[in-house]
């Protein structure tokens, strides 16, 4: 991937919903996918993500100007980190949110690049989160509030040990996120490499 700033078309009153991350190799895609296939069901009253949507959320953003936009870019690059090695450790619930993920092994190298980011894009406007940085990659999501019966039903379908493979990230995405009834759609707006490649 070219490590470049993505410029969306301009549009009146310019708002972006934008968020940071790490992107998944295809071979961990793969893993992943093959999992999904194997739980999923047509009345399990799941949303599943789409493959290509699946990345390590290291910062949601939310709404964001084009003034701030632009700071968070550029903070961004200035950003100095080693590439991370990423270990993806098993499946989980978090039952409150309706969510089923994989989850990801916080490293002192994971979590020095996320409190990183937070630290450029502070000076944008952003406050950091205050619950604790549990990274994850969302499978799926109940369909709505009180309907997360296949959610629980699913618990006991999760493999205990699945074996994902570990691999190096050497690039951090900024992305902006676009909601409708399907769910999520991603497009990339910037790539920041790591480790000065």
């Amino acid at each position: 991937m070219v490590c470049s700033l993505q410029h969306p078309a301009p549009y009146h009153n310019f708002c972006m919903r934008l968020f940071i991350g790490v992107p998944l190799p295809a071979v961990v895609i793969d893993e992943l996918s093959a999992i999904s296939r194997r739980l999923r069901s047509n009345d399990d009253g799941l949303r599943w993500s789409a493959p290509e949507s699946w990345h390590i959320t290291l910062q949601f953003l939310g709404d964001t100007s084009l003034v701030q936009y632009e700071c968070t870019a550029a903070r961004l690059r200035e950003v100095q980190v080693a590439p991370v090695p990423i270990a993806l450790e098993g499946l989980g619930c978090f039952e409150r949110a309706g969510l089923l993920f994989a989850s990801v092994k916080i490293t002192p190298e994971l979590l020095l690049l996320q409190e990183r980011v937070a630290a450029a894009t502070q000076i944008c406007g952003f406050v950091p989160g205050v619950r604790p940085f549990q990274p994850h990659i969302t499978l799926a999501r109940s369909k709505g509030n009180g309907q997360r019966q296949g959610l629980l039903r699913l618990k006991g379908s999760i493999p205990r040990e699945p074996n994902f493979t570990r691999f190096t990230a050497y690039e951090f995405l900024l992305y902006e996120s676009f909601l409708d009834s399907a769910g999520a759609r991603h497009e990339v707006r910037g790539c920041f490499p790591l480790g000065g490649r």
